[in-house]
C-alpha cells in the first residue's frame, strides 16, 4: 500500500509542470488571437468620420464625402463596404483625392477604383476626382472619365446644391516648385464657397491661395498614432519620432484641420495600408463632412 502511494505522490509531482505549460500556452494564445484582433481592427476595419463646419458662404447644408488613398489590394476593405459606409449618409458631392491604387498595381487592381468610381457615378452622386503620385495613369484617369467622373487636372467647376454655390478646383502635383502660385491658374469666386482638391498637402501656399476650404490626403496620418492626441509615433515630413512628446507646438500637416486666414486645410488618413498594414490608432476612413450656414 505504501509503494502504491508513494507512485501516486511522483505521478501528482509529473503532471504539474505539464498543467503550467498548458497554462503559459494557453495565455499565449490569447494573447496572440487579441493582438491579431486589434492588428486587424486597425488596419481593415472602416470608420465614418463625421465632421462639421460652418461658412457663411452657403446657405443650407451641404454635405461632403471624402476618399482617399485607397491604394487597392486584392484583399481588406471592399468596394461595397466603401460605397455603403458613404451611401448611408446621402452626401450631396463625393471627392476622391488621388493615389487609388499602388503604381506597382495590375489592371485587375486598377480597376478596383474605377468600379468603385461607377458606383458612385450610377447611385446619382456628382463625383469630382484629383489624382497623387500613384494613380496618374492616362487610362486610369480616361476610364473614369467613361463612368461619369469629373477629374480635375488643373480644372475647375461650379455646382449648385439648394442655393448653394460650390466651385470646385482641383490639382495633380506630385511637386511644388519655389515658385508655385496657385494664383497664377485660378481666381476664388466670391459667391462660392471655394473648395481646392489637392492630394499632397502645401500648408504654405494653399493658406496663399486661400480657398474656403482645401481637402487632402497622401500622408495616410502617418500610418501609426499616439493616443489622447499626442501626434504620430514617427513623422515623415520632420522625420522625427514621436515630434510632438518633443515639441508640442510643431506644426505637422499629417491628419485633421489646419486653419489659415479665410479658411482651412483638412487632410484625411484615406482607407489604404500602403506601404504595409501597420496602422494604430488611425483607423481606414471615409469622411463626410458637413458644411452648415454660418450666423
Amino acid at each position: 500500500m505504501a509503494q502504491k502511494k508513494q507512485r501516486k505522490k511522483k505521478t501528482q509531482k509529473n503532471t504539474a509542470p505539464e498543467k503550467e505549460n498548458g497554462k503559459k500556452k494557453s495565455r499565449f494564445w490569447l494573447w496572440a488571437i487579441l493582438i491579431f484582433l486589434l492588428w486587424w481592427f486597425n488596419n481593415y476595419t472602416l470608420r465614418t468620420n463625421d465632421i462639421a463646419i460652418t461658412s457663411r458662404k452657403v446657405g443650407s447644408e451641404v454635405k461632403l464625402a471624402i476618399i482617399s488613398d485607397l491604394h487597392a489590394t486584392r484583399h481588406g476593405i471592399k468596394n461595397s463596404r466603401i460605397f455603403e459606409s458613404v451611401n448611408a449618409e446621402h452626401p450631396d458631392v463625393v471627392f476622391f483625392l488621388g493615389d487609388m491604387f499602388t503604381n506597382s498595381s495590375n489592371w485587375e487592381l486598377i480597376q478596383k477604383p474605377i468600379d468603385l468610381a461607377e458606383m458612385f457615378t450610377d447611385a446619382g452622386y456628382p463625383l469630382y476626382c484629383v489624382t497623387g503620385e500613384h494613380d496618374n495613369d492616362d487610362r486610369y484617369i480616361s476610364e473614369l472619365g467613361k463612368k461619369g467622373a469629373k477629374v480635375l487636372n488643373y480644372g475647375e467647376d461650379t455646382i449648385e446644391i439648394r442655393g448653394s454655390r460650390l466651385h470646385i478646383m482641383g490639382i495633380d502635383n506630385v511637386y511644388y516648385s519655389p515658385t508655385f502660385d496657385l494664383r497664377n491658374e485660378f481666381s476664388l469666386d466670391e459667391s462660392s464657397f471655394n473648395i481646392l482638391l489637392a492630394h499632397i498637402p502645401n500648408y504654405e501656399k494653399f493658406a496663399d491661395f486661400g480657398a474656403d476650404l482645401t481637402l487632402c490626403g497622401d500622408t495616410h496620418g502617418e500610418m501609426a498614432r499616439l493616443p489622447f492626441g499626442m501626434g504620430p509615433v514617427y513623422s515623415s515630413e520632420t522625420q522625427q519620432w514621436f515630434p510632438k512628446l518633443r515639441n508640442k507646438e510643431l506644426d505637422i500637416y499629417d491628419k485633421g484641420f489646419f486653419s489659415y486666414d479665410g479658411g482651412s486645410m483638412f487632410i484625411t488618413s484615406g482607407i489604404g495600408v500602403y506601404p504595409a498594414p501597420v496602422r494604430m490608432n488611425n483607423r481606414p476612413e471615409v469622411v463626410i463632412m458637413e458644411v452648415k450656414p454660418k450666423g
